[in-house]
């Protein structure tokens, strides 16, 4: 049996897809979590094969609970979203996601791609690949992409400095050299590109 952990914040969603998943003989859904600390937390005390996990959840996203899952224990991760941008593709497979797939896609296909993982390998969506390969790659380094991610929900610039544990004004610094790459006014403008764009 494939033991496999899901977590979406969307209710109907996730119990909707746990339900049909447990249809499957070779299946058994073993934790159903709302958000992604949830995932962390039940992740490490269950140790599921496959961690079938929703990018959009309030606190982590799924990306970063698979950062997290694969620096703590054996598990697989599948990274499921309704906005498949090339960027966060990106992002996934940099962070050791093993597949990355469209909420539109049906719960066979959803069963196979997890066996595909539980079996060692990698799925990514063909028509999300095919866009990835055709995006335009982010201007900002690493270090500020990680100062917009910070600051994404409006958190000041002493919060995003505690966060990443950098000075007040290496943040203004960098908040400056990004809204100048990105030629716009304000952070929250560039925090829009950059969500619409898949990098962060």
């Amino acid at each position: 049996m494939i033991r496999v952990l899901i977590a979406d914040d969307e209710a109907m969603i996730r119990s909707a897809l746990a339900a049909l998943l447990r249809l499957e003989d070779d299946i058994e859904v073993i934790a159903e979590c709302e958000d992604g600390e949830q995932a962390v937390a039940e992740a490490v005390r269950l140790q599921p094969d496959v961690c079938l996990l929703d990018l959009e959840m309030p606190g982590l996203d799924g990306v970063q609970v698979a950062e997290k899952l694969n620096r703590l224990i054996a598990t697989r991760c599948v990274v499921v979203t309704r906005h498949a941008r090339p960027g966060v593709l990106r992002r996934a497979l940099a962070s050791g996601v093993s597949g990355f797939l469209p909420k539109s896609r049906g719960a066979d296909e959803v069963a196979a791609v997890i066996r595909r993982v539980a079996a060692g390998a990698r799925y990514v969506d063909p028509e999300i690949a095919a866009d990835a390969l055709s995006d335009e790659r982010s201007p900002l380094t690493d270090r500020e992409l990680d100062v917009l991610r910070a600051g994404r929900r409006g958190e000041t610039t002493g919060q995003i400095a505690r966060a990443l544990s950098l000075a007040p004004g290496t943040v203004r610094n960098h908040i400056s050299v990004i809204l100048g790459k990105l030629s716009v006014g304000t952070r929250q403008q560039a925090v829009l590109i950059a969500e619409e764009r898949g990098w962060i």
